[in-house]
C-alpha cells in the first residue's frame, strides 16, 4: 500500500477534534532548553534530481576497482539470485512480523535463518539480527553482565587484537552503564596474552575474543576459553561466519565451548557497498536465551498438523515495559538478513566451504609473492592466517595505498590510524584476498606493489 501523508486539512482536522492551537502544542511536555530550534550544519534539501545525480557520481567512483580490502568488509561474490529474490516486494517492504497469521512467510525465512546461524556457530540459540556486528558485540557485553551474576566486577576484557571499530562502538555503547571495558596486550605473534589480567583480584564479567583477529592472525582459542572458564568469566566469540566453514565453531572452543557468539553477516552476500549496511547476529547457549536481545522465532504445528511460525520469544519486551528491556534496539536489519538467508541456502557446507577455500587459495599465493620482494616482511611472525595477513613494508603503507589507487587497485588497511601503539605500526598492511581475485588481478598486484616500492626506494 502506497503511503500518502496527511494534507494541511487533515492536520487542522484534527488538531481541532484534541484542542490542539498547532502541532508545537503536541510537544508542550519538553522543556524549552531541550528543543532543537534549528539544525545547524545541515544543508537545505535536494531536488529529486540533483540527489539521485550526486548520489550516482558518488557510486561511480567506487566502480573498476580491484578489491584487497578487508577488516570485517569482504568482497565476496554475490549470487544474482540473492538480491533477485531479496528485492521482491513481500521481502523489501516488510516490517516486525507481529501478525503471524498474516505474516507467515517472513517468520519461516527468520527461523531458518536462526537454524542455519545456530548450526554454523554450534549454538543452542540464534536472533534475529542486530545493526551490525558492532553492536552485535555491545550488545553481547550486556548480556553477560546481566547473565554471569556470580562476578560483580562489571568489569570486561577485551582482546587487543579485535576490530578497534568494535572496541569503540562497545565503550560508547556500555560505557554509560557503568561497565569498565579494559583492552588486552597482545604480543609479537599478534595474539592476545590474557593471562596476566586473571592474577590476583576479581576476574572480569567476560573475554572477548576475536577469531580470526582484526589482523587475520588465528588465536589461541581453546588456552584462551578454558583460561576464562576457570576463572568464572563467560567467553564471546567475535567471529567471520564465512571462516566457520572450515574452522572448529565457537560451540567448541575450549573444554565447554563460548558462551555467547557474535560478528558481522556481510560475508553472507552483502556487497561492501562504501561500508554498508550489513547485520550483526548473536547466538547463546540455551542457559543464556533469556538475555538475548531480539526476537526468537519458533515453529510449530496445529491441530491438523499444519506447520506455523510465530514469535516465541523477545526478551527486551521494549513492546510494553520499555524500562526494563534488556535492549533499546528496537528493530534489527531483516533485509539484510533475507540476503544472508537466501545466500546461505543456494551456497550450502560445500559452497561455503569452497569459498573460502579459494580465498585462502589465493591469498597464500599472493602472501607468498608478496614476500619474496626485497623488504617485505611478516608483521608478525610465526602467525597463521586464512585469507587475510598483515605485512610489513619497508616504506609507510599510506605511501603505498595512495600510488596503488592511481593504478585502481584498493591494496589494504593500513594499520597505522587503527593500532598506532604498536611498532612500526605506520608500516603495517592488513591485505585480504577473496574467491573473487583472479591470477592476472594477484599478478597486476604484486607487479604494481613491486614498482611502487622501487621507486620509493631509490628516492630515499
Amino acid at each position: 500500500m502506497p503511503f500518502i501523508p496527511h494534507t494541511e486539512a487533515d492536520v487542522a482536522d484534527m488538531l481541532k477534534q484534541i484542542g490542539a492551537s498547532g502541532i508545537p502544542e503536541l510537544f508542550d511536555e519538553i522543556p524549552a532548553h531541550l528543543q532543537a530550534t534549528s539544525l545547524k550544519g545541515i544543508p537545505s534539501g535536494m531536488s529529486e534530481l540533483k540527489m539521485v545525480q550526486e548520489l550516482s557520481s558518488r557510486a561511480s567512483r567506487d566502480e573498476g576497482f580491484t578489491c584487497f580490502l578487508g577488516a570485517g568488509s569482504y568482497d565476496h561474490h554475490v549470487p544474482a539470485a540473492v538480491w533477485d529474490l531479496a528485492s521482491r516486494g513481500e521481502f523489501l517492504t516488510a516490517y516486525t512480523p507481529y501478525q503471524a497469521e498474516a505474516s507467515q512467510g517472513t517468520l519461516q525465512l527468520i527461523y531458518e535463518y536462526q537454524s542455519m546461524m545456530s548450526t554454523l556457530t554450534a549454538m543452542e540459540f540464534s536472533n534475529a539480527s542486530v545493526y551490525d556486528g558492532a553492536s552485535g558485540l555491545a550488545e553481547s557485553v550486556l548480556m553477560a553482565v546481566r547473565a554471569n551474576k556470580k562476578n560483580k566486577s562489571r568489569q570486561v576484557l577485551v582482546s587487543g587484537s579485535a576490530n578497534p571499530n568494535y572496541i569503540k562502538a562497545v565503550k560508547t555503547i556500555v560505557g554509560n552503564q557503568k561497565i569498565q571495558v579494559d583492552i588486552s596486550q597482545i604480543g609479537q605473534n599478534g595474539l592476545t596474552q590474557a593471562a596476566g589480567y586473571f592474577e590476583g583480584g576479581e576476574a572480569p564479567v567476560a573475554l572477548v575474543i576475536q577469531h580470526p583477529n582484526f589482523f587475520g592472525c588465528l588465536e589461541e582459542i581453546d588456552d584462551l576459553t578454558n583460561l576464562a572458564h576457570a576463572n568464572g568469566s563467560m567467553v564471546i566469540a567475535v567471529v567471520n561466519p564465512m571462516t566457520l566453514s572450515v574452522l572448529r565453531p565457537p560451540g567448541e572452543w575450549g573444554e565447554t565451548g563460548a558462551d555467547i557468539v557474535c560478528g558481522d553477516g556481510q560475508p553472507f552476500g552483502i556487497p561492501m557497498a562504501s561500508g554498508g549496511p550489513s547485520f550483526g547476529f548473536i547466538c547463546c547457549k540455551k542457559e543464556f536465551v533469556r538475555q538475548l536481545p531480539g526476537r526468537i522465532i519458533g515453529r510449530t504445528e496445529d491441530s491438523e498438523g499444519r506447520i506455523g511460525y510465530t514469535l516465541t520469544l523477545q526478551a527486551r519486551e521494549q513492546h510494553i515495559r520499555r524500562d526494563k528491556a534488556t535492549s533499546n534496539i528496537c528493530t534489527n536489519q531483516g533485509l539484510l538478513v533475507t540476503a544472508g538467508t537466501i545466500y546461505l541456502s543456494l551456497m550450502g557446507p560445500t559452497g561455503l566451504r569452497a569459498t573460502l577455500e579459494k580465498s585462502y587459495e589465493n591469498a597464500n599465493l599472493l602472501r607468498t609473492k608478496l614476500l619474496e620482494l626485497d623488504g617485505v616482511e611478516p608483521f608478525f611472525p610465526g602467525s597463521t592466517s586464512l585469507h587475510e595477513f598483515t605485512l610489513k613494508l619497508p616504506i609507510e603503507s599510506c605511501v603505498l595505498v595512495q600510488e596503488l589507487l592511481e593504478h585502481k587497485i584498493l591494496a589494504g588497511i593500513e594499520m597505522a590510524p587503527f593500532s598506532g601503539d604498536l611498532p612500526d605500526a605506520e608500516n603495517g598492511l592488513i591485505v585480504a584476498v577473496t574467491e573473487k581475485r583472479t591470477r592476472s588481478e594477484i599478478e597486476d598486484y604484486v607487479k604494481r606493489f613491486s614498482q611502487v616500492l622501487a621507486h620509493q626506494l631509490e628516492t630515499v
